[in-house]
């Protein structure tokens, strides 16, 4: 089998943990089946990503962009769990098939096991806000701990678990925060947030998608998202292939603009246009009552998921 993941051009942990995480949930994979595509963690049901006449297996993936590929070919696709019940709904199957999304297990790891808390606060925004936006400086003033998405993805999940809080405006950064029992708190910094695939997860285990509204932090993360920045809205710009000035953003969005030599006294007005989203986000990192999922709750899903690699491991190996 081979492991199917989006790869992000910038990187993001929650799809670059796929590279190994099934290497310890299903040992021996890569050498069974080789025409079997193993669809894992992500939100990767899209007609656009997944190829055709292609035998895949899917073990917890879900649905929330684009559309749905026609999966009711059981020669071409075994479903063996999605992410939750949302997309057991779409995909037509069994809701008991919406089981969790696999990234849980990742605690799991013997190298994850034991970790000591090191951070007090910390943030994960999504990888979009990571581009563009001033979140490390914020962090910084704030006192929060800033891990950013696009690293490594056993360094960015090892800090999550060393952390005693995490304020996440990436769905996985909660995903992993709950998985280690570590609470959390989720923001948003605009509706570009896709609250479909975050409910999806979120009623497999009992717990609220309430994000806590957080305003983006410059000028160039608003024109990413189509976000509004000190009273101007901006829409998300299509890229233009002949303008060499752009900035790609994973194929979908650009920002155009030449970024201006920076100085002390840019920086400065920067910081201070970025002071609504400060705020917002050191009163989010201060928030009464973060979220956790109850460890019954979490132990339940990890079985059933467990059973479901129990059939794969049978049927496959």
């Amino acid at each position: 089998m081979k492991p199917y993941y989006w790869e992000s051009q910038h990187g993001n942990f929650g799809d670059d943990l796929n590279l190994w995480l099934w290497d310890f949930l299903l040992p021996g994979f890569r050498e069974v089946h080789p025409e079997t595509l193993l669809v894992g963690v992500g939100t990767v049901l899209n007609r656009a990503l997944l190829p055709k006449a292609t035998h895949k297996l899917v073990i917890g993936s879900g649905f929330g962009y684009g559309t749905l590929p026609d999966m009711s070919d059981p020669k071409e696709w075994d479903i063996r769990s999605v992410r939750g019940p949302l997309t057991a709904a779409k995909v037509g199957v069994a809701p008991e098939l919406g089981i969790i999304d696999p990234a849980v297990m990742v605690a799991d790891l013997p190298e994850f096991q034991g970790l000591r808390k090191i951070y007090k606060r910390s943030f994960v925004p999504h990888w979009e806000s990571a581009i563009a936006g001033l979140w490390p400086a914020i962090c910084h003033a704030v006192g929060l701990n800033y891990i950013d998405p696009r690293g490594e993805a056993k360094d960015v999940i090892r800090k999550i678990g060393q952390s005693e809080l995490i304020v996440a405006e990436s769905m996985h950064g909660a995903i992993l925060a709950d998985a280690f029992r570590v609470p959390w708190t989720a923001v948003s910094t605009s509706h570009s947030i896709n609250s479909f695939k975050w409910n999806d997860w979120a009623q497999t285990l009992g717990v609220t998608y309430r994000p806590r509204r957080v305003p983006v932090s410059t000028r160039a993360e608003a024109m990413i998202k189509g976000a509004r920045f000190w009273g101007m809205d901006f829409q998300a710009k299509e890229p233009q292939p002949e303008d060499p000035n752009r900035r790609q953003i994973d194929g979908d969005l650009a920002v155009t603009e030449r970024e201006p030599r920076q100085t002390s006294l840019r920086a400065a007005a920067k910081r201070a246009l970025a002071a609504p989203a400060t705020l917002a986000l050191w009163q989010a990192s201060r928030a009464a009552a973060p979220q956790l999922s109850k460890d019954s709750a979490l132990a339940e899903r990890k079985e059933r998921f467990r059973t479901v690699l129990d059939g794969i491991r049978r049927d496959y190996f």
